[in-house]
């Protein structure tokens, strides 16, 4: 267990926002089957919750049953985004999640994501702007850097700390890598060593012994697990089975029935 915040995440393992995929349905059925500490929502457009988007705000919906539970938003101007995450804490979530990793082209444009990383000054407006909009604790996730020659996670993970952020989630790529190529977890040990706040650890984190052997290598506080999930939605609970020194808990064929079922009705 670790805490961001007052809010404790136990066991310390996180879900990724996946636009598209963390939808309510999804959360339910990993809250379901257990295991996980922490459920992200799919990330959210600050300037569409600005101009008030029924679309936006529907995807907002949560029920008490996913607990604990942040809200991830993107954006590039700092007043939106102050914003955005009033909205956020009106709402109820636990925790407020600030993107500072996508690497989508469409973010990058609206110089978003992972592009903040490219603009430090941008990116510590933000971020002190939602630490003044909301109590509820403040997060941050991003990547090594734009690329190779542009690597500044340790820059950004101070900005973050200086900027009364409670924790923050790296994923050990560069954005021009996207999801290709290995994870660097000796990024996440160095950022570890470097912060006083939890760190959370992204990217390879593939079966429960991955996440294990994270946990292990780097001192993380906290392993976030995404498109693993996907594949494989008891990968949360297999994970909790390893941290306690237990074995993995095979998946019966009735669990995966009536997980398919549950899901489609």
């Amino acid at each position: 267990m670790f805490r961001i915040g007052k809010v404790a995440v136990d066991p310390p393992l996180v879900l990724a926002p996946m636009a598209g995929i963390t939808d309510p349905y999804f959360r339910r059925i990993l809250k379901r089957i257990g295991g996980v500490g922490l459920v992200s929502m799919e990330f959210i457009s600050s300037e569409a919750l600005a101009r008030g988007s029924g679309k936006t705000r529907s995807l907002m919906r949560f029920q008490e049953q996913e607990r604990p539970l942040a809200i991830q938003i993107y954006g590039s101007d700092a007043s939106r985004m102050s914003d955005a995450a009033a909205v956020v804490e009106g709402l109820g979530a636990d925790i407020v999640d600030v993107n500072m990793g996508c690497p989508a082209n469409k973010i990058l444009k609206g110089c978003s994501g992972a592009a903040l990383m490219g603009d430090l000054a941008a990116a510590g407006k933000i971020l002190r702007a939602c630490r003044d909009a909301v109590k509820i604790p403040l997060t941050a996730k991003f990547r090594l850097g734009l690329d190779d020659n542009r690597i500044n996670y340790p820059d950004l993970g101070r900005l973050c700390e200086a900027s009364g952020v409670d924790a923050v989630t790296l994923h050990a790529r560069t954005a021009r890598q996207m999801f290709t190529g290995r994870a660097d977890w000796r990024a996440i040990r160095r950022l570890k060593e470097i912060l006083s706040i939890p760190v959370c650890g992204n990217g390879d984190s593939l079966t429960p012994e991955d996440a294990l052997a994270m946990r292990k290598e780097t001192g993380c506080d906290g392993v976030m697990i995404g498109r693993a999930s996907v594949q494989n939605p008891w990968i949360f609970r297999q994970t909790a089975a390893l941290l306690r020194g237990e074995e993995v808990p095979p998946v019966t064929l009735e669990e995966r029935r009536e997980m398919i079922l549950g899901h489609f009705r």
